[in-house]
């Protein structure tokens, strides 16, 4: 088992992915540097081994699904990742595994929207954002996460080796900070500078589609760890609707004990029933939640355990 293992997910970064493999074996020298290659068509691969890395690849497109191969393959005291594009300081590496392996923090957020990012970033509507996900992620879950989507962070070996990889792409970063905050592990934001990357690096980010992709996580998220809340917030908005065309049908019969809106009358009882069953879905589905944190929480005793057996 390595102490700290660098991931560095990449596709097509033969212009930085040298340099940052250099910068992170000269601040980190006892740790193992992984670049794993996402089908690029460059020299990404053969830079990245010049420079020291072990590189390993990955077939399936998609930054979700580079991590899910990351986090089955490797086995580390603390796993460091970090982007190929040369937009994140290695400077700042030592203190975020110093939160792992001192401090036992499960995940370490590179937190750039507080410091460089919106002065570096030239691309508008990323600002935009990263503000937008990052608003609606701690009003939702309750949290206080200053950087939502940063691809800088550091786990430990408890969250990667439990954490469920179900995304595929660029999405991956919401999904793991969700994850963190609902099954209440130790989260620390260390903030981090940011430059934008050099000229002629590409980002592989498409702001609109991505944006949407991140955007249905978030809703998918919501719905799946707070059931509850989701379903009854559907049953509130069809029960409203429902009285609010009902009560003049009612107050009609009430005067004249005549229904001839009959239409209406059978939309607004089946929609009030819809919107019954959306609670009661609520209810059940709140329930097996209880019983999932139950079973999450006996997987960490049991990962913990594999891992005080590694340690010996």
């Amino acid at each position: 088992m390595d102490r700290i293992a660098v991931l560095i997910p990449c596709y097509n970064e033969e212009r930085t992915i040298e340099k940052v493999v250099s910068d992170f074996r000269r601040v980190l020298p006892d740790a193992v540097v992984y670049v794993y290659d996402n089908n690029s068509s460059d020299r990404t691969a053969e830079l990245a081994t010049r420079a020291g890395a072990v590189v390993r690849q990955e077939h399936q497109q998609g930054k979700g699904n580079v991590i899910r191969r990351m986090f089955r393959e490797v086995d580390a005291q603390c796993y460091l990742l970090v982007d190929g594009d040369d937009t994140y300081p290695a400077e700042s590496a030592p203190e975020m595994v110093s939160c792992v392996l001192e401090e036992k923090t499960d995940m370490v957020i590179g937190d750039r929207l507080s410091s460089t990012y919106f002065t570096e970033n030239k691309r508008p509507f990323h600002n935009a954002g990263n503000t937008i996900v990052r608003s609606a992620i701690n009003r939702l879950f309750h949290s206080n996460i200053l950087d939502i989507m940063t691809g800088y962070r550091a786990f430990s070996y408890l969250f990667v080796k439990t954490y469920p990889v179900l995304v595929h792409g660029f999405e991956i970063e919401t999904d793991m900070t969700v994850h963190a905050i609902y099954r209440n592990m130790q989260i620390k934001n260390v903030v981090v500078t940011y430059r934008d990357r050099p000229e002629g690096s590409e980002s592989k980010l498409n702001t609109v589609q991505d944006g949407i992709k991140v955007l249905l996580t978030i809703a998918r998220m919501y719905k799946n760890y707070k059931p509850f809340s989701f379903f009854s917030a559907l049953a509130f908005i069809l029960i409203f609707f429902s009285v609010l065309f009902i009560v003049p049908v009612l107050r009609e019969f009430i005067k004249t004990g005549l229904v001839p809106r009959f239409p209406t009358l059978i939309t607004c009882l089946f929609t009030m029933l819809a919107g019954l069953l959306l609670f009661i879905c609520g209810l059940v589905l709140s329930s097996l939640q209880e019983k999932d944190k139950r079973d999450f929480e006996h997987q960490l005793v049991e990962t913990e355990a594999r891992f005080a057996e590694r340690m010996l």
